[in-house]
């Protein structure tokens, strides 16, 4: 039956599921291209949901759509800050700070929950303010407790790598404890378990093990994770980036590099914000062997990589 045919708040609903299709599709492609191929386009639709749902009469047309501009507004954060690589904090923080204040608004736990994640990524990944971090990890958690596992989980699992980084080794254990607990009790009831894969507990475990200096169980954790996440490329380079890393501070510059490049081949292809930092800070490792030919050639790569952009 075509729009024509329809009552407008039947016509209103079909366009909502229309634009949350393209903003899914959007999201799916976040991590296997860069991300600023698609900034246009989530601007564009960030754009049309927020004037449709400003222009919407009360009720569940406008609740729709609300929900819609909380994950549109936080998707938009996410794409700015990994097209910057991860240095516009500015930016992203006020997309964030939009979908709290729909999410808020709607008593929407699971899409607030989401967006303080993300503003947490911010302090602890590009701000490198771990206390700030840590605190937000902990308020994400909070906040989705009784909505969702898997939010509750990642939030804890994030929260477990602030305290890595601050050296805090008990509480990152007891963090990696409790989101194992609650992403073992996730299913597909899950509000958010969309946001949540396998992978995700061993890419933050083998994390916090790599900055606490144990680096026997990082390396562990992050080579079954790479195993294991062939289709997340963005999320997969940071694991490759951190094992390089595991194996330059273990001494071992064959694995290193073997990784390294492997990590460089993914970012030919994504550009990840997170990744490239990672890499950078693995090339910075490996100046001590500089005058090494495979070292110098595998710089020579990453350094290729970046002219081409």
């Amino acid at each position: 039956m075509s729009h024509a045919l329809r009552n407008p708040a039947e016509v209103d609903l079909i366009v909502a599921a229309e634009l949350r299709s393209t903003m899914e599709n959007l999201t799916d492609r976040y991590d296997t291209v860069p991300s600023a191929t698609l900034l246009a386009d989530a601007g564009q639709q960030l754009n049309q949901v927020a004037l449709l749902a400003d222009q919407a009469p009360a009720g569940r047309v406008q609740r729709e759509l609300r929900a819609l501009q909380a994950d549109a507004a936080t998707l938009m954060g996410q794409l700015i800050w990994d097209a910057s690589q991860r240095r516009d904090h500015e930016s992203a923080r006020a997309y964030y700070a939009q979908s709290l204040e729909v999410s808020r608004h709607l008593q929407d736990r699971a899409a607030e929950g989401h967006a303080l994640l993300r503003t947490c990524y911010v302090a602890l990944y590009g701000a490198n303010d771990y206390r700030q971090g840590l605190e937000i990890a902990l308020q994400a958690a909070q906040t989705t407790r009784k909505t969702s596992h898997a939010l509750t989980g990642l939030a804890l699992l994030h929260a477990a790598e602030a305290h890595a980084f601050l050296g805090e080794h008990s509480a990152c254990e007891r963090a990696l404890l409790g989101a194992e607990k609650h992403l073992e009790r996730s299913d597909g009831a899950d509000a958010a378990h969309e946001l949540f894969t396998p992978t995700h507990f061993g890419r933050l475990a083998g994390s916090c093990y790599l900055s606490l200096g144990i680096y026997d169980k990082a390396q562990r954790f992050l080579r079954d994770t790479a195993t294991h996440m062939q289709r997340r490329r963005k999320s997969r380079t940071i694991v490759l980036g951190n094992l390089t890393l595991t194996a330059i501070r273990q001494g071992d510059l064959d694995a290193a590099l073997a990784v390294f490049n492997e990590a460089v081949d993914e970012l030919h292809g994504t550009r990840g914000g997170g990744g490239m930092n990672i890499v950078f800070r693995a090339a910075r490792e490996l100046r001590p062997w500089r005058s090494e030919n495979a070292v110098q050639e595998a710089q020579d790569r990453l350094m290729a990589l970046m002219e081409a952009a």
